[in-house]
């Protein structure tokens, strides 16, 4: 009886029908939504320019906005940007991109992308504030190339778009790391005429030179010495005994950092009796990997010979890990000297150093690209009277007061060279607005390198830039920093690589 009741009550004609109803009601809804899902694309933007590649949750392409990447450390000087950019009238500018992997996942990336960010804008504001009204004034964008910048051709299509109205595009800077993709991104961008300056690019490989075919990038021009330079530094520094010496290199091939760096290592070591020590880190320098077990390895061996100063040629991640494991080495009562290059920067932010280590008769000395002690007149040094000035030093610093709010961190010398990198830019497209002009042809720009030397060098803070025809910089100063036990990046001197500070002129000599 309750089931009849049940039947009449729940399933009657009229109930069938707007259960019917409902029931179609429902699957439109889903095949609309469906269907919209299929045939509308999903919303990937993340700001004015920016935008997530296919498969990545990074957000990639060029804002001068206030965009900040997704990065909060980047905030602030985003927005300081944004507002420099805001207060230029339309038409009376010049873009500069600052191309980095602002979106690295690395910690001692992240702080390097910081710091280059925070001099670049302060060289901008210098830009703008503090050169007697030059133009054109000096518009700055970022321009983000993704993790291990992987993505740097969408960002570098999104440059090609903009040498044109209302951005006017006239150079590059950053491209701050001696790497596969950074490589092609200089090929690309010099390829469509674009200005290019390098801030912390060392490798002798991502550089123009003389000869036949040597001229692969043009228009670039680097405020960093290379590799080779590095090299000559530290063995005009040290007076390495090559019989006491030993190379410990990185296999992994394609890192233009590591290639020229070993090589440039391995040739001022010639007669050497040892081998190199080999170890091969992961395709990502930046992971850990296995090459700790390696290095704990390593360490035995050099107890086994007569070495005493040991060269590292090798990204920080493994640089890190090879000084962990010669503090727990077995000859703890024979001392060494670890000499290596640039990336050497990174371990003083590295809180996975064993600091303990570098009490265990080890030292830790790098060849820096900046430093903010080198130009600073102190007891037992003098500083040195070509090559930079302390006076070209206190005008960053100056700038750098007046364009941020908060101290910037100077010690591993990225804000320096990436302010000096700016610097450069603005020299050249400011040289190439010809009279009554006001911006350059994107043409000019590239062709200004030549120039960059003798009274119109470059007077950075790191150190006088004259670069030579192919816009590398000559005999430029070259800082020895030393590890301290505490962490901190201890200035030591000034290194040349041609023994001894350029000629008052910095003119540089015929060469190939």
């Amino acid at each position: 009886m309750a089931n009849q009741l049940r039947y009449r009550v729940f399933y009657t004609t009229r109930q069938k029908i707007v259960t019917s109803v409902i029931a179609l009601a429902l699957l439109a809804a889903a095949v609309v939504y469906v269907v919209d899902r299929v045939t509308t694309p999903e919303d990937r933007s993340c700001a004015a320019g920016v935008e997530r590649p296919e498969g990545s949750a990074e957000c990639v392409g060029v804002n001068g906005d206030g965009h900040d990447f997704g990065v909060p450390a980047l905030a602030e000087v985003a927005a300081a940007i944004a507002r420099e950019n805001r207060a230029l009238k339309p038409g009376t500018y010049a873009t500069v991109a600052l191309l980095l992997p602002l979106t690295s996942p690395d910690a001692g990336m992240r702080i390097k992308v910081l710091h280059e960010v925070q001099g670049a804008y302060a060289q901008q504001y210098r830009a703008n504030h503090a050169s007697n009204d030059q133009t054109p004034k000096i518009r700055l964008v970022l321009a983000n190339a993704g993790r291990g910048s992987a993505h740097w051709r969408a960002a570098v299509d999104r440059l090609k778009t903009m040498t044109g109205a209302p951005d006017r595009l006239r150079a590059v800077s950053g491209v701050a790391t001696s790497s596969t993709p950074v490589r092609e991104a200089v090929t690309e961008l010099t390829r469509a005429g674009i200005a290019v300056v390098g801030t912390t690019i060392t490798a002798d490989d991502i550089a123009n030179g003389p000869g036949p075919g040597q001229n692969r990038f043009p228009g670039l021009a680097r405020v960093s010495p290379t590799n080779t330079d590095e090299a000559k530094a530290l063995g005009h520094f040290g007076k390495v005994d090559a019989a006491k010496a030993l190379l410990v290199q990185d296999t992994r091939s394609g890192d233009h950092y590591t290639d020229t760096l070993k090589s440039a290592f391995a040739a001022s070591l010639k007669g050497a009796p040892y081998e190199p020590q080999l170890f091969t880190s992961p395709p990502d320098a930046s992971d850990e990997g296995t090459t700790a077990n390696t290095f704990r390895q390593i360490t035995h061996l050099i107890c086994d010979t007569r070495a005493e100063t040991l060269f590292f040629a090798g990204r920080h991640t493994q640089l890190r890990q090879f000084i962990n494991a010669l503090g727990d080495r077995g000859c703890t009562e024979r001392r060494f000297t670890v000499l290596t290059g640039d990336e050497g920067s990174y371990l003083g932010a590295d809180g996975r150093l064993d600091r303990d280590a570098l009490k265990a008769r080890l030292t830790v000395r790098y060849a820096s690209l900046a430093h903010p002690d080198a130009w600073k007149p102190a007891g037992g040094r003098t500083v040195p009277a070509a090559g930079g000035s302390t006076a070209d030093y206190d005008r960053f610093l100056a700038d750098l007061a007046a364009a941020s709010k908060e101290p910037v961190a100077l010690e591993d010398g990225q804000a320096i060279v990436a302010y000096d990198a700016m610097a450069t830019a603005v020299h050249a497209i400011r040289q190439a607005t010809g009279e009554g002009k006001q911006y350059p042809a994107l043409a000019d720009v590239v062709t200004q390198w030549p120039q960059v030397k003798g009274s119109l060098r470059v007077r950075g803070a790191s150190g006088w830039i004259c670069l030579d025809n192919y816009g590398n910089p000559y005999n430029k100063a070259v800082p020895i920093v030393e590890l301290a036990a505490d962490g901190t990046q201890r200035f030591v001197q000034i290194a040349w690589p041609e023994g001894r500070p350029p000629a008052a002129d910095c003119l540089p000599p015929k060469r190939g």
